[in-house]
């Protein structure tokens, strides 16, 4: 598999981003790859340490699968960028109380155009769940 640079990484990341670049690179390689693969597809100043970081926070949101490649893994996508994001917000709401009032507040700040596909996803998963 040829190496290149999938992005470019000089300035400060914001929250998620790093996770975000990491996926994309596991999705843009041809198969599994190794932490170091990973590295060189991010243009290689990160380091080996953090990469197996993300790799292994990804794992633990089962956004990434891996397999025993000798002494290390061999790191496969499972999620896109939007199912890493739908794993975030399962994440936010599994950790708050009143669920209810964090649902109602999502709702209330969604627009109408969002708020009409959002009743649409839910009449579809309705009608999966019944068949």
């Amino acid at each position: 598999m040829e190496v290149g640079r999938i992005v470019g990484t000089s300035r400060r990341r914001g929250q998620g981003e790093l996770e975000a670049q990491v996926l994309a690179a596991l999705r843009a390689a041809s198969g599994p790859v190794t932490a170091g693969m990973v590295r060189e597809l991010l243009g290689g100043d990160l380091a080996h340490t953090t990469v197996i970081t993300i790799l292994t926070r990804l794992h633990a949101k089962g956004a990434v699968s891996r397999k025993r490649a000798g002494r290390s893994f061999e790191w496969t996508a499972v999620a896109d960028e939007a199912g890493l994001a739908a794993l975030r917000m399962r994440r936010v709401l599994d950790g708050e109380s009143d669920r209810e009032a964090v649902l109602t507040r999502f709702v209330t700040g969604l627009s109408s155009e969002e708020e009409q596909l959002m009743r649409e996803l839910l009449a579809q998963a309705e009608e999966e769940r019944e068949d």
